[in-house]
C-alpha cells in the first residue's frame, strides 16, 4: 500500500508545517473470536492515512465499518495488531507509559453520548477541574478563573460550574464534554459521532462551535461520522471505510463531486434531498443486502458481495489502494486507471 503521506503535503509549504500530526501506516486491528465462529475478526484492515496540522479529516461509513476502532487506535487506547500509529512523528507503540500519559494532554476525545460522558454525581466545576488535577497542570492562575474562561469558551455561563450534568440539555452537555476535551489545550481532538445524540437544531450550533475552536485554538480533528451532510460542511478531507478497509479517500469537494467507488456513491445517494423535483430526478445507487461480519481477511474486495457492479475479479483479487487522480485514492478494480476523463467502471454507475 502506498504511503498516505504523499497526499498529506502542501506544495511549497515548509516541511515542519506540512509534516502530518497524525499518521497511520498499514494499521490493522484484529480480535480473537472464540466459540463456534472462532477465528480472527479484522475490525481494521491495512488502513493508511495522515492528518495535517489544523485540518479536519473525516472517517465515514456504516455502523460496523471500523470507524470507532480507528479512533481508539489513534488515541492509543488500543494497540494495533499490525502497522504503526504516529503522533507528531512519535511511534505510539514504542512509548513508555509515563511518556504516553504525558502525551495524552495533547490528544483528547469527544464522545458520542453526552449523557454518559459526564459523571452525574459531580458538579461541572469538579468535572472540568479533573484534567488539571490528574496531569498536575499549574496554569499560573487561580483554577476558578481558568474554569470560568473554559465554560465561556464553549458558550456556557459561569454559573454552570455549580450545577450537575442532569440539569443541562443534550446540547449543553456536549458543550461541557468539549470543554473538558480542550481544558489542557490539546493539539488533536478525536470526535466520535459527536452529533448523533443531538437534535438537528442543536447540531448546527455544535458544528459552529467546533469550527470556531479549531480556528481559535489551532486544533486538528479526526471527525468520525455517518452523516455525509455534516462531513461536507466540516471536513477538509474524507476517508471512506467498509468492513475495516479503506475504499476511497479524497478532498471533501472531490469526493462529493466525483465519487469513484460504488460504496461512496451509495452513501452520497442516501443523503436526504429537500427539493421534491431533485428527489424524483435522482438516480439512487442501492446497496444490496446488509453489512456482514468478516472473519479473517477477504480474498477479494470486501464490498463485492453487495456491489451491483462486481465482476469475478472483484471476488477473487483484493483491489490495490491507488491514486487515480491527484490526492484522490481508491481501492476498486473498476475505477479509471488515470485521470483522463474516462467514465468507465464505477464512475459509469449513474449512467
Amino acid at each position: 500500500m502506498t504511503s498516505s503521506s504523499t497526499f498529506s503535503q502542501v506544495a511549497g509549504a515548509d516541511d515542519a508545517v506540512t509534516a502530518p500530526l497524525i499518521e497511520l501506516k498499514s494499521v490493522s486491528k484484529r480480535y480473537r473470536v472464540r466459540g463456534k465462529l472462532g477465528g480472527s475478526l479484522y475490525a481494521v484492515d491495512n488502513v493508511e492515512f495522515s492528518i495535517s496540522r489544523g485540518e479536519t479529516f473525516a472517517v465515514v461509513g456504516e455502523t460496523g465499518s471500523g470507524k470507532s476502532t480507528v479512533g481508539r487506535l489513534v488515541l492509543a487506547l488500543e494497540p494495533p495488531s499490525e502497522g504503526t500509529v504516529f503522533f507528531d512523528g512519535n511511534d505510539l507503540s514504542r512509548m513508555r507509559s509515563a511518556e504516553l500519559r504525558q502525551l495524552r494532554r495533547d490528544m483528547q476525545p469527544v464522545s458520542q453520548d453526552p449523557y454518559s460522558a459526564l459523571n452525574g454525581r459531580m458538579r461541572v466545576r469538579d468535572i472540568l477541574a479533573e484534567p488539571f488535577i490528574i496531569h498536575k497542570v499549574d496554569t499560573g492562575r487561580d483554577l476558578t478563573d481558568q474554569l470560568e474562561q473554559l465554560v465561556r469558551l464553549v458558550g456556557m455561563p459561569t454559573t454552570s460550574l455549580e450545577r450537575y450534568p442532569h440539569e443541562f440539555s443534550g446540547g449543553q452537555r456536549q458543550r461541557l464534554v468539549i470543554a473538558r476535551a480542550i481544558a489542557l489545550r490539546p493539539r488533536f481532538v478525536m470526535c466520535d459521532e459527536p452529533l448523533s445524540a443531538l437534535d438537528v437544531s442543536v447540531q448546527s450550533q455544535i458544528i459552529n462551535l467546533l469550527r470556531r475552536l479549531q480556528r481559535d485554538l489551532e486544533l486538528t480533528y479526526l471527525f468520525i461520522s455517518h452523516d455525509m451532510s455534516v462531513v461536507r460542511y466540516l471536513a477538509n478531507r474524507v476517508g471512506v471505510m467498509y468492513l475495516g478497509r479503506q475504499v476511497e479517500s479524497a478532498s471533501t469537494e472531490a469526493l462529493f463531486v466525483k465519487p469513484l467507488h460504488p460504496y461512496t456513491q451509495a452513501l452520497l445517494d442516501a443523503v436526504p434531498v429537500s427539493d421534491p423535483r431533485q428527489r424524483r430526478e435522482r438516480h439512487k445507487l442501492r446497496i444490496n443486502g446488509d453489512l456482514t461480519t468478516q472473519f479473517g481477511r477477504a480474498e477479494g474486495c470486501v464490498y463485492a458481495p453487495r456491489c451491483p457492479f462486481a465482476v469475478q475479479r472483484c471476488r477473487s483479487e483484493v483491489p490495490q489502494w491507488r491514486e487515480v487522480e491527484p490526492a484522490h485514492w481508491v481501492a476498486c478494480h473498476l475505477a479509471p486507471l488515470e485521470s483522463s476523463g474516462n467514465d468507465a467502471g464505477a464512475t459509469s454507475a449513474r449512467t
